[in-house]
C-alpha cells in the first residue's frame, strides 16, 4: 500500500500533467470551428447568402485566435464577420464591432436585423468618429478589416456637372494603422481582406475604384511594425480584370480579393 507521501506526489504529478495537457491542447479556431458557427440556427438569411462569396472559413482561421479571445472587426458595418467571430470565441470571448458614422449608416439595415429582435452573441458595438478607433493599448487578441482598408486612401471627390473633382484629402493612414498596432497584444494577428487593384494603374485611379494593390497594402501595414505571416488565395477570381468599380453590378460580390495576415511581433 502506498504511503501518504507517495499518494501526494502521485496526485501532484497528475495535476501538473493535466494542467500542462490542457494548455497544450488549447485549440486555435480552425476551419471546422468556423463552419460550425456558420451552421448556427437563427443566422440572418443575408448572412447565409453571403457565406459563399466571403468564405469566412478561409479568413477567420488566419487570426490564429482561441476561444475566449477578444477581437475587433474594424469598419465592420452590418456586423457579418462580428457575429461569426462572436460564435467562435464563445461566451468567454468578446467581439468589438467598430464603425464610424459612415460605415454604420452603410450597414444600418444589417445592424437593425442583427440587434433589434435577436441576440447576435457577445458583441460590443463600438462606433467612433472618423478614423479614431479608441481601442486602447494591448487590449485585443486579433483584428480584422474586410474590404475597407482602401477607404482610408480614397480622395474625397464631388461631381461638378462635368467630372469628379477632389474636395478634400485622404485620411491619415499611418495614424489609422498605428492605432491597430497599438491595440493588439504582442504576438496577435491583423487580417486584411481587400478588393485587388491593378498595379498598372495609378494609385488614385485604383482607389477611385475602391480597390487596393496588394503590394501597397502589405507595404503600408508593415510600415508601422507589423510582420507579414501568411496569405490565402481563397477569394481570388481571375474573371475580374480589376477595371470596374467594386459596386458595378457586373462584378459586385465577385471581385478578385486578396487576404493577408500580419503579426504584431512578440518582442
Amino acid at each position: 500500500m502506498r504511503s501518504v507521501v507517495q499518494q501526494y506526489f502521485a496526485l501532484l504529478v497528475w495535476l501538473v500533467v493535466g494542467l500542462s495537457s490542457t494548455a497544450v491542447n488549447a485549440a486555435e479556431i480552425d476551419v471546422a470551428a468556423v463552419r460550425a458557427a456558420m451552421r448556427v440556427e437563427g443566422r440572418l438569411a443575408d448572412d447565409i447568402a453571403r457565406d459563399s462569396r466571403s468564405l469566412p472559413e478561409a479568413v477567420i482561421p488566419l487570426l490564429h485566435i482561441e476561444q475566449g479571445a477578444k477581437v475587433v472587426d474594424i469598419f465592420g458595418s452590418g456586423g457579418y464577420y462580428s457575429e461569426l467571430l462572436a460564435a467562435v470565441v464563445g461566451e468567454g470571448g468578446e467581439v468589438w464591432l467598430h464603425n464610424n458614422d459612415g460605415f454604420e449608416a452603410w450597414g444600418i439595415n444589417g445592424l437593425s436585423d442583427r440587434f433589434d429582435k435577436r441576440d447576435p452573441g457577445n458583441i460590443k458595438r463600438h462606433t467612433r468618429s472618423g478614423i479614431n478607433l479608441d481601442l486602447g493599448e494591448d487590449t485585443m487578441d486579433g483584428a480584422v478589416i474586410v474590404m475597407a482598408l482602401h477607404d482610408i486612401y480614397v480622395i474625397p471627390k464631388r461631381y461638378n456637372g462635368e467630372e469628379y473633382v477632389p474636395v478634400g484629402r485622404p485620411a491619415n493612414a499611418t495614424y489609422f494603422l498605428e492605432q491597430i498596432y497599438a491595440a493588439l497584444k504582442p504576438g496577435s494577428r491583423f487580417v486584411v481582406v481587400e478588393h485587388a487593384g491593378d498595379p498598372s494603374l495609378g494609385s488614385e485611379e485604383v482607389f477611385d475604384l475602391h480597390r487596393m494593390v496588394e503590394a501597397m497594402a502589405r507595404s503600408e501595414v508593415e510600415s508601422v511594425g507589423f510582420r507579414f505571416k501568411e496569405s490565402s488565395d481563397a477569394l481570388r477570381n481571375p474573371i475580374d480584370d480589376r477595371s470596374m468599380i467594386v459596386f458595378d453590378s457586373d462584378i459586385k460580390g465577385q471581385t478578385d480579393r486578396f487576404v493577408l495576415s500580419f503579426e504584431k511581433p512578440a518582442n
